[in-house]
């Protein structure tokens, strides 16, 4: 079977590799005193809030289970714009908001509806790698820029005129990002948005993790600078929803229009029981729940992040936001005979029942000394990670 060139540039999500074999290991020592403990996977280990539960529950049986508009309910699109500006004082219009099935929804059809076939998208290296791929399946290139920890792991506006050229048709950035964890300063932001609007060209950023910021000097949208900024945003991390397949994006309304058309020919809507459900998570009580637990996903990156560094496995940049931890383990491989990130991570998870990511899925930017830990897990199951790190490197 032949099958198209679009489909053979997709390279594998190692990610999801290297969780199939940490699922095999977890079953073979599920009954042992020294199970796998999972700290690869970006999921928040909480679920949605039982308001949300309910809510889903009652449409089931109400039987409001069929396809909504492809824009996404009006109902939800207002309490997203109202929750902009009640969280970040910006006033996003519902009419600008499209409810999508999932971010990954978003950022497709985001790609689909604005690059041609050759354009370039300018992106930080190390960044998400299947944003990069949703480029590559609209025919597009994408352009990795290699980032510092002096950057914050971050694309700056010298890098993007620098790197500019005639294919170059935008930026596709990530604030907070995965896998550092790390934000965009605002006035860095605004000018990389000057830079590309000079130039006739698009500014994406993924916004998923916004909910999740620790750091007043970063928590903020981009929305705040130019009604032109195309953002996507999710429901799967700080609303905990990662399952239900629920997204958003906002952007300028001569592109709504098109969304609309496209969304309709691609994904009819959004999953409506989601719809519904999510309504509940603009509720007072929802808010008090999802804001506790932001505080907790903090202490847990106060907590792992020196306990990371004691250790040797050094992160250069604390994270402002997300659930991740960056590090550097070079010398933590050196010390158990290894070389390399990838062979890192299998020892790890060989001989310390361990669940952590190399960094090769993020790009080629020195990334094979990194891996990424992901901080969403209990204290407890924390604690215990660092303690048979210790017992291994320390």
């Amino acid at each position: 079977m032949k099958f198209s060139q679009r489909a053979e540039r997709i390279e594998p999500f190692y990610v999801m590799e290297v969780a199939k074999a940490a699922q095999q290991l977890a079953r073979e020592v599920a009954g042992t005193n020294n199970p796998m403990i999972f700290l690869n996977i970006g999921e928040p280990d909480f679920t949605a809030p039982l308001l949300v539960q309910e809510a889903a529950d009652r449409a089931v049986r109400a039987g409001i289970t069929q396809y909504t508009n492809a824009l996404g309910l009006e109902a939800l699109r207002e309490k997203i714009s109202e929750w902009y500006l009640t969280r970040f004082g910006v006033n996003v219009p519902a009419r600008r908001i499209v409810v999508t099935a999932g971010a990954s929804a978003a950022l497709q059809l985001a790609c689909l509806a604005l690059i041609e076939k050759g354009d370039e998208i300018l992106m930080p290296d190390p960044s998400y790698p299947c944003n990069r791929h949703f480029v590559s399946a609209a025919d597009g290139n994408a352009v990795l820029i290699p980032t510092t920890a002096e950057e914050r792991y971050q694309l700056s506006a010298a890098k993007v005129e620098a790197a500019w050229g005639d294919k170059t048709r935008g930026v596709l950035l990530a604030s907070p990002s995965n896998p550092t964890g790390t934000s965009i300063a605002p006035d860095e932001l605004r000018q990389i948005h000057k830079v590309v609007k000079e130039r006739g060209g698009i500014t994406i950023i993924d916004e998923i993790y916004l909910g999740l910021s620790y750091d007043d000097a970063f928590g903020q949208t981009a929305l705040a600078i130019d009604d032109d900024i195309i953002s996507i945003n999710s429901f799967s991390k700080y609303f905990n929803m990662t399952g239900w397949r629920l997204g958003w994006m906002v952007v300028p309304d001569a592109m709504v229009p098109v969304i609309e058309r496209m969304a309709q020919n691609l994904f009819i809507c959004a999953s409506t029981i989601s719809q519904h459900a999510a309504l509940a998570c603009f509720e007072p009580d929802s808010i008090a729940e999802y804001e506790q637990r932001r505080a907790q996903f903090k202490a847990r990156r106060d907590y792992f992040i020196p306990a990371l560094n004691a250790l040797g496995l050094s992160v250069p940049v604390m994270p402002d936001g997300a659930f991740y931890a960056w590090a550097d383990c070079t010398e933590a491989a050196q010390k158990i005979g290894v070389d390399g990130s990838w062979d890192f991570a299998l020892e790890v998870m060989k001989r310390s029942h361990l669940a952590i990511t190399p960094g090769r899925d993020f790009g080629t930017a020195d990334t094979r000394r990194f891996v990424r830990f992901s901080t969403a897990n209990s204290m407890t199951q924390l604690q215990e990670a660092i303690a048979r790190l210790q017992q291994l490197i320390g």
